[in-house]
């Protein structure tokens, strides 16, 4: 069982940063894939970016390639989404999410709502034209 907590979401003009925390309890995030997706207003929620086990492997979905990057703290089982060159199609409800890993060390980075089992509550982030 693990529990995550996202925090970090805001407004922010085009152009401009953010970094999104997920504090993951309980089991170290070592031994899970660790996602990051979003959802905005009546459209379904899309994967953003993972990062497997330790954070050796990292998957990004096109859309912001060269502009975010996920990395995670061990000492401090935080997991985090650095969010540079926002957009305003970047807007959107941001939820962390946890998916076992099959073996300690395996390099799993599942890009499908269905295949995560834990769930944060979601931050906001609005950037504005």
């Amino acid at each position: 069982q693990v529990q995550l907590v996202e925090s970090g979401g805001g407004l922010v003009q085009a152009g401009g940063s953010l970094r999104l925390s997920c504090a993951a309890s309980g089991r170290t995030f070592s031994s899970y894939n660790m996602g990051w997706f979003r959802q905005a207003p009546g459209k379904e929620r899309e994967f953003v970016a993972g990062i497997s086990g330790s954070g050796g492997s990292t998957y990004y979905t096109d859309s912001v390639k060269g502009r975010f990057t996920i990395s995670g703290d061990g000492a401090k089982n935080t997991v985090y989404l650095q969010m540079n060159s926002l957009k305003p199609e970047d807007t959107a409800v941001y939820y962390c999410a946890a998916a076992m890993l099959p073996f300690l060390g395996a390099v799993v980075i599942r890009t499908r709502p269905r295949e995560y089992a834990y769930w944060g509550q979601g931050t906001q982030v609005t950037v504005s034209s």
